[in-house]
Order: C-alpha cells, then structure tokens, then sequence
C-alpha cells in the first residue's frame, strides 16, 4: 500500500494525460488534488507542509514560466523582423532534406543551447525554429525534446552534475560518510571529473544512435508514407552526426569535467556536420519532405501563436549573419553568464527574491531574475529590436501575442510544480515513512538487488519525470545509488553515471518539459499526446544504459 501511495503521482500522471488523453490544464490539477490528500491521510504529512511545498512549487512555475515567456516572444520577434524568413532559407540551403534540418537543429544546435541554459531551453528554442521551418507543430515538439536527451548531463555548463550529483551525495553541510570514505583524499570537484567522464563512455554507445531515432521516428509518424524505412536510409549519416557530437563530447568531459561537453560537442558537431550536409555526405539522393500540408492530421497542429508579419515586415531583407544574431547572442550570454571565472554569474545571482521557512516549515526557495534564461532572452529581444530596426509597433505586438501565449500554461505549471513539491517534500510527516521518493526507491533496491545497474537509470528517469529537472533528479537520488551500490558491490561511480544518463532520458518525459515545449509552438492541451511518442525513445534511452552498466559492472568485477 506504501508503494502504490508513493507512486500516486506517477500514475495520476499517467492514467489522466497519456491513457484517457485529457489535457494538462484538467489533468495536473485533479494529480495534485489526489496527491495532496494522500499525502496528508495516509502519509500525515502536515497541512502547513502541504501548503508550504505548493507555494514553493508556484515560485517555481514563475520561473518556467518566465522562461517560456521569453522564447516565445523571441519567436515572435524575429518573425516580425524577417529574420525567420532568413533563417529558414538558409537551412534550406543547407539541405532541404527535412531528416537533415532536424538533426543539425534539434540535435546540434540544440545541444549547444542546452550545454549554455539547460532547464527546458532547449525545447522551447528548437522546437518553434523548426515550426517555422515547415515542420508540423506535433513533430517539432516532440523530437526536440526526444533530441534533448544526452546533452542534459552537462547541460546549464555542468548543473547536474557539478550541483545535482555534488549537492546530492552530501548530507547537511558535509560529504555524506559512505562517500567521504569511498573518496579518501580526493576532492569533490575532481570526483565529478571522473563522473562526467564515466557518464561519457556509455553514453557515445547510447546517445550516438539518438539522431537515428529521430530521423526514423519522423518518417514513421510524420511521412507521407508512414515507413520506418526512409528513416533508416539515412543511417550513416544519422550515426556520423551523433558522434560528431558524443566523441567531442567525451574528450572534453574527460580531460576538462562536466561543464563544457554539451557546449563544445554541439559547436564543434555543427562545424563537422554542416560542411558536410552541403557536400552530400552520406545522404541518400532522394530528399525527404512531409506531405502537402492540407493533408496533415488535425492534432499535428494547435492554435497558432505567432504573431504574422504585416507588408511591411515581410519585405524587409535581412543577411544571413544579422538573422543569426539574436541566436548567437543567446547562446554567448548564456554561456558568459554562466561561467564561474567570471563576475557575472554572482552579480546576476545576487539578485535574488527568497522566501525562507515558508510559513514557518523547513521549505525554503528563492528566484534569481536576472539569472533565468529568461532575462537573457528579454535583453536579446530588445537588442535585437535595434539592430532589426523593428517599429515600436511590431515589437509591442510580438509582446501581447507572446504574453497571451502563456495563459493556459500557467494553470498547469501552477498545479504540476506544487504536485511535485509535495510529493519531493513529503519526508516531514508523523507516519515514520521516508519522503515517497526514497520509499519507491528502497522498495525497488530491496527486490531487485544485483540487477539494480540495469534499474538505477529507471531511477534517474522517475526522478526527472516527477521533479521537473535531470538537476533534482541527481540532488534527489545521487545518495541512494551510491549507497546501494556500496552495498551490492558494484562501483559506485558507475552507478552514479547510470542516474545522471537516467535523468536524461526522463527529461524528454518531464511535465514540466512538455508543458513548456506545447506552449511555445501552440499546442497546449495535447500533453498527453506528446508524452505517448516520447515514452518509447525513454525506455530506448533507460534499457540501453542499463544494459550497459550489467556490462561494465561485470567487466570492472
């Protein structure tokens, strides 16, 4: 009965968005509801508590949706500008081989901006980029977040890892003791080296194949013809661009740690692939497209969100370098504010808005607005309103479209966030039971015991799928996986690899995620739908990883 409480918010999830469809904005609240009052009868968690982790979980839908605001209303931008318009031809350039157009920007350009924002950025950027490319609404979605998958380890230059998996093996202020004995004299940060590079070497067998997936899964459900087989014709260049980016990837992450291989494996994957796309290598001769658009299917589309451009906005001829600016600047911000050996990211962090002991229980949390991506996406917005030469009156339409945009996603942040907080936070209680993650987790180490490196990714992918984040999912079970493998025998590192690969593959299921990605290319409502294609790249991404570490935990035995 424990076991089936504890899980209550995974099946709500599940029973209401991906089995009986319903959209978020009905289903999230009545998970919250139902999660609540088993928390408080069953697990006594107390009211005040409850009511603590909701109003964490609202400053925490603020952010999201702060950051969801601000992709959206780039978007906007650069389609009143024409910089879309640009932008689009030149990928056309490149190849109009749509197989092509979505692996350099779901997987590579996307890569690149996880590595520098991480925390959903990723989705919302390529996600609408690639609607405005031709692609339909559905499939843009959903492949960008199946593309953000492997690069979330490093993602927000190294987060969750050098603050997931560090601030997760620590108990209060100090290493937790099973951990400072297995380390000895080594320091923490030269452990997470270690970590980043192990997550590496099974990652370039699992993540390399990623691009396939994508391509294979775009013809499959968004072809003409419905065949598997036009994805896999272009296998080898499909494998070519994912490891253009996973063997980058895995230098930088052994020899440099866990901040930067996400951002150099995207840069350095699009340098090789690009020239390479413009060359024919390794593309088949026949080009593939979707199929005239009066045939798509109904649900492959939602209401359009995009401001249109007026005459006068679709004459204006920009080049190729200005169209790409805002991007650039994104991405370069991004990365200079995110860097420790600069000033910026403590003087951005300085800011911040806290709210400590939340009516008087141990839940605390704080924003940092000027941190959030989206603060960055604002500043680019309105730099590039200059450089653009966008009228006052474009750029306050691209403001009202982008802010009505966001309404409906409110609803579900603001219910699906403070589900997850209780849910995380449910450890102070009068029942005696550990929080209802620990209580899954120990439930499933006791009856799976040797096999556990064939389950600790799934724990890693509950952990995204619940919190919201790779970066919480690692702070909430980092501990556990490493003690259970102290406790079978099997290297912990090891273990603490197959969590962090875990929590990638659950980012491309997260709620939170989704409901982000739907919002900015119009498709809110249709969570559910999104969740059922993505559910089987997840389990692609979970098993092979486990199966992996079975491997590797022989081998190292």
């Amino acid at each position: 009965m424990t076991t089936i409480i504890a899980l209550t918010p995974i099946l709500a999830v599940l029973l209401f968005l991906v089995v009986l469809g319903m959209p978020a904005m009905k289903a999230m609240p009545i998970s919250l509801l139902a999660t609540g009052i088993l928390a408080y009868f069953y697990w006594r968690v107390p009211f005040i508590q409850l009511i603590a982790a909701s109003l964490e979980g609202v400053i925490i839908g603020i952010s999201i949706l702060y950051i969801v605001f601000g992709a959206i209303l780039l978007l906007n931008t650069l389609k009143n500008s024409g910089a879309i318009d640009t932008i689009r031809n030149s990928f056309l350039g490149i190849s109009a081989d749509r197989r092509v157009q979505l692996i350099i920007i779901a997987w590579l350009f996307g890569a690149f901006i996880e590595g520098a924002a991480g925390f959903g950025t990723p989705a919302a950027i390529a996600a609408p980029l690639l609607v405005a490319l031709g692609f339909p609404p559905l499939a843009a979605v959903v492949l960008a977040l199946i593309a953000d998958s492997s690069p979330v380890s490093f993602g927000a230059v190294g987060t969750p890892i050098i603050v997931g998996v560090d601030q997760g093996l620590q108990e209060g202020s100090q290493i937790a003791p099973v951990v400072a004995t297995y380390l000895g004299t080594m320091d923490m940060g030269d452990y997470m080296r270690v970590v980043a590079a192990q997550v590496m070497q099974i990652d370039i067998f699992v993540g390399t194949f990623m691009p396939l997936i994508l391509v294979v899964l775009l013809t499959r459900f968004f072809g003409e013809n419905q065949s598997w087989k036009e994805g896999f014709q272009l296998w080898r260049f499909a494998i070519f661009a994912g490891l253009s980016f996973t063997i980058p990837a895995l230098i930088v992450a052994t020899f440099l740690g866990p901040e930067f291989p996400s951002i150099f494996g995207g840069l350095i994957g699009l340098a090789i692939v690009v020239p390479a796309a413009k060359r024919g290598f390794f593309l088949p001769k026949e080009q593939w497209d979707f199929p005239p658009r009066t045939s798509w299917a109904e649900d492959w589309v939602g209401k359009v969100i995009s401001s249109s451009t007026d005459d006068k906005s679709s004459k204006r001829q920009l080049s190729l370098v200005l169209a790409w600016v805002p991007y650039l600047l994104v991405g370069l911000f991004l990365v200079l504010t995110r860097l420790e050996i600069l000033p910026l990211k403590a003087m951005l962090q300085s800011v911040k808005i806290s709210w400590v002991n939340i009516l008087g229980t141990n839940i605390s949390t704080a924003l940092e607005p000027l941190y959030l991506p989206g603060t960055i996406f604002i500043i680019v917005v309105l730099i590039t309103a200059v450089i653009h030469k966008l009228s006052f009156s474009e750029l306050g339409r691209s403001i009202a479209v982008s802010s009505n945009a966001i309404v409906g996603s409110a609803i579900t942040l603001f219910t699906a966030v403070p589900m997850v907080r209780i849910f995380i936070n449910s450890g102070i209680n009068t029942s005696g039971l550990e929080s209802m993650p620990i209580e899954l987790a120990n439930t499933a180490s006791a009856m799976l015991g040797g096999t556990w490196p064939l389950v600790a990714p799934f724990i890693g992918a509950l952990g995204s799928f619940i919190s919201g984040s790779a970066t919480f999912s690692n702070m909430m079970f980092s501990l556990f996986q490493f003690s259970v493998a102290d406790q079978i025998g099997v290297e912990p590192t090891l273990i603490l690899a197959l969590q962090v690969l875990g929590s990638n593959a659950g980012n491309m299921i997260c709620v939170l995620n989704v409901v982000a990605a739907a919002t900015v290319v119009g498709l809110l409502g249709k969570e559910g739908k999104i969740i059922r294609f993505t559910l089987l790249p997840m389990f692609y991404y979970s098993i092979f990883s486990g199966l992996l570490g079975l491997l590797f935990a022989y081998l190292i035995l």
